[in-house]
């Protein structure tokens, strides 16, 4: 099986005058293709903080990040962001659009970003999830449902290696809930490594692995 991520011995620490926090404590995850693994764990545990990590948006005071065996920590941020656009898939609770663009430039100006041609167009990767008829429209004119898949087509525009999402049910009805679920496994059976931050029980079962963090640490 091919690895996507990994993650060695990931150290994270905060600082706030005197006060030190530490985020991450020598955590390691692998993670294969074609695998979604669901990180759980306590608010404050360091789930977020992995995911970014995971993702090159944030740097670690120790460890190292790989993707596809390529290193991706201390890297200039320059560096990452390229990484990140051609290999990594970003869904962030909120949806990651532009607010005065439609879905489907949403989408384009997201595989502008990346270095290689995607494989999938536009129309055929927002007709997979569903919402191909909301292609013209704009993020203030869809459902709570729609901003989710439309958000999830930026974060796959480039047919990343790698698709992190950070409680992408959060804000969903149950509905809309289990149709972005059915989704995201669709995307792992596909090949895409998957790695979900989430408190939805309903994602952490239909997850192949679940990782729980607390107070930093990678529970055994």
């Amino acid at each position: 099986m091919t690895v996507a991520v990994e993650a060695h011995d990931l150290y994270r620490f905060y600082h706030a005058g005197d006060d030190e926090t530490l985020a991450l404590r020598g955590v390691t995850v692998v993670v294969d293709a074609g695998e979604l693994v669901a990180v759980t764990g306590p608010s404050g545990s360091g789930k977020s903080t992995l995911l970014a990590c995971l993702a090159g948006l944030d740097e670690p005071d120790g460890g190292v990040v790989l993707i596809e065996g390529q290193r991706l920590s201390r890297r200039s941020e320059s560096e990452r962001a390229a990484i990140r656009a051609d290999r990594i898939g970003v869904l962030f609770q909120n949806a990651n659009l532009v607010e005065h663009l439609t879905v489907g430039e949403n989408v384009k100006v997201a595989q502008r970003l990346g270095r290689r041609d995607p494989r999938t167009p536009v129309r055929d990767l927002l007709t997979q999830l569903g919402i191909v008829d909301r292609i013209h429209a704009y993020p203030s004119q869809l459902s709570g449902g729609e901003l989710a898949r439309a958000g999830l087509a930026v974060a796959l525009a480039n047919d990343p290696a790698l698709l992190l999402a950070d409680e992408p049910t959060g804000e969903l009805d149950q509905a809309s809930a289990a149709r972005l679920i059915a989704l995201l496994r669709a995307r792992a059976r596909a090949g895409t490594a998957v790695v979900v931050v989430t408190h939805n029980a309903a994602l952490a079962t239909e997850a192949d692995r679940t990782v729980t963090l607390r107070d930093g640490w990678l529970e055994r």
